[in-house]
């Protein structure tokens, strides 16, 4: 829990952070990113090939 110091709120760098670190939110993005690639490639060869 942050201290309060006058009007000052002070917290460690992991209290500070509040994000989760690791692998994990690489590979959310990652596949996202690749989905939405994909997506893209299936709408261009459906609508745009010739």
């Amino acid at each position: 829990m942050p201290d309060t110091r006058g009007e000052r709120v002070t917290a460690t760098p992991t209290e500070a952070r509040q994000a989760e670190r690791g692998p994990s939110v690489r590979n959310v993005l990652v596949i996202s990113v690749v989905l939405a690639l994909v997506a893209m490639v299936a709408l261009w060869l459906q609508f745009f090939k010739t």
